[in-house]
């Protein structure tokens, strides 16, 4: 597969090359040059195979010829070692052999290692990343902004890799307490991962990073590389449970639509979501649910797109006015609104009413939802009430609600058990330096340790 610059097709490079470059030279963002398309036949085969497998013969359509069909199989079966269900919130679990007699399910994207749905595209870009590297001996410096769970996604995937090192910028004040923990404390004294807490906002961090990349003696002189979803390496590996998943769910309930409602914040899981809708996969509509950063339910309303400084919320990893992946939307339907119209349909909510929400669901019937999910999930009812369908309709859970201990607890007045791989972190000591929002800042941090 060849890639294109979105601002100029004439701007190309094969997928390990965009994959370690992050960014087109000339600032713009890699898209595939043909997105493949799968006929029902081929779609059937891909459902009947386990989610890794699935995901590496998907791979090998957007890979290039130092992929072989063997080293994506180990490549994904090692990045994948974890559950993918989709669930009621009554404890069933959809399965096209015994369907339950149900029509909404959250797919759960979060039993990988950081507990977060960024797990799916960090460890393939992980090892896709050293994969490449491993063969012509080169070397990364990771930049990697985070408003929550991309960071601890990066860090776990590259920790201890040789010649990587991880720099996560987050903002002072922005994570919640246990995901801070966790980013701080990934590795040992001596560890390839540090973490860095801008005085700032996610859009300083965000800020930082483009910034970074677009001074191009900065970047030849640290090797830089994005670990955000700008790197088409995040994007391309979310489309493939979005093929899994829906195909899993149509073939427990042929005669229905699908719908998908994505807690959204950078765009980037959706944009993974409309690859694989164009793969053939048997996707409806996409409900885009946001929190009150939402420029992006603005566009879909009145055609206008309209960044805007972020606003903090419950739901901090959505808190985004800029979102990296608009451009990537746009480029998927050459730029027509009414044909994102047709595939997406958007909403936004308020921390009260995520809250509510939050205390409602889990008063009558047991399951404690993340902020985010809760945001999808309203999506999806809000979806429901304004459209009268026959469909199953999915949620995407996007984070364990244990990650966000301190705010639930407030909500439902009631302690949120912790997971061992989170109560390990906050055994660890926090390894963490402060900077101003300024590249000069960032750079003395990077030069402390590359060279």
């Amino acid at each position: 597969m060849q890639y294109h610059s979105h601002l100029d097709k004439s701007v190309t490079a094969s997928f390990g090359d965009a994959l370690l470059a992050s960014l087109t030279p000339d600032g713009g963002l890699w898209m595939p040059n043909k997105i493949p398309h799968f006929t029902p036949g081929q779609m059937a085969d891909l459902g009947a195979m386990d989610f890794a497998d699935c995901a590496a013969a998907l791979a090998a359509h957007f890979t290039d010829d130092r992929f072989d069909e063997e080293t994506l199989k180990s490549l994904c079966r090692d990045a994948y070692s974890y559950d993918v269900p989709m669930m009621t919130l009554g404890g069933e679990r959809l399965d096209p052999a015994m369907a339950p007699n149900a029509d909404e399910f959250v797919l759960e994207l979060f039993h990988g290692p950081t507990l977060a749905f960024k797990d799916f595209a960090a460890r393939f870009m992980g090892r896709a990343a050293s994969h490449l590297m491993a063969s012509s001996g080169q070397r990364r410096t990771i930049l990697v902004a985070t408003s929550g769970d991309t960071g601890g996604a990066i860090g776990d995937a590259f920790l201890d890799q040789d010649g990587v090192q991880v720099f996560i910028l987050f903002p002072k004040g922005g994570v919640s307490k246990v995901q801070e923990q966790q980013l701080c404390t990934m590795g040992g004294k001596n560890s390839n991962v540090r973490a860095l807490s801008v005085d700032g906002t996610f859009d300083d961090c965000q800020a930082l990073v483009k910034t970074a990349f677009a001074d191009a003696e900065l970047s030849k002189r640290f090797d830089l590389m994005s670990a955000n979803s700008i790197n088409v390496g995040r994007v391309i590996p979310q489309s493939f449970y979005y093929v899994w998943a829906s195909l899993q769910a149509k073939a427990a309930y042929p005669t229905r639509d699908l719908v998908i409602s994505i807690p959204s914040g950078n765009l980037g899981n959706l944009t993974g979501g409309l690859i694989a809708r164009k793969m053939g996969a048997p996707i409806d509509r996409f409900v885009v649910s946001h929190n009150v950063n939402d420029p992006f339910v603005d566009y879909l309303k009145d055609g206008e797109y309209r960044p805007r400084p972020s606003t903090p919320t419950l739901s901090n990893a959505m808190d985004i006015g800029r979102p990296n992946n608009f451009p990537r939307i746009l480029s998927l339907f050459d730029g027509n609104l009414d044909a994102i119209r047709e595939v997406c349909w958007g909403v936004s909510f308020d921390d009260e009413t995520t809250a509510r929400h939050i205390r409602r669901i889990y008063t009558d019937t047991g399951y404690l939802m993340c902020p985010h999910t809760a945001v999808g999930h309203m999506g999806m009812r809000a979806f429901r009430e304004a459209h009268d369908i026959d469909a199953t309709f999915l949620t995407v859970g996007t984070a364990h609600p244990a990650k966000f201990a301190d705010s639930l607890e407030t909500i439902i007045r009631e302690d949120v058990p912790m997971p061992a791989p989170l109560a390990a972190a906050f055994e660890a000591k926090k390894r963490v330096t402060t900077i101003d929002p300024t590249l000069d800042a960032l750079v003395d941090q990077i030069a402390l340790v590359v060279t």
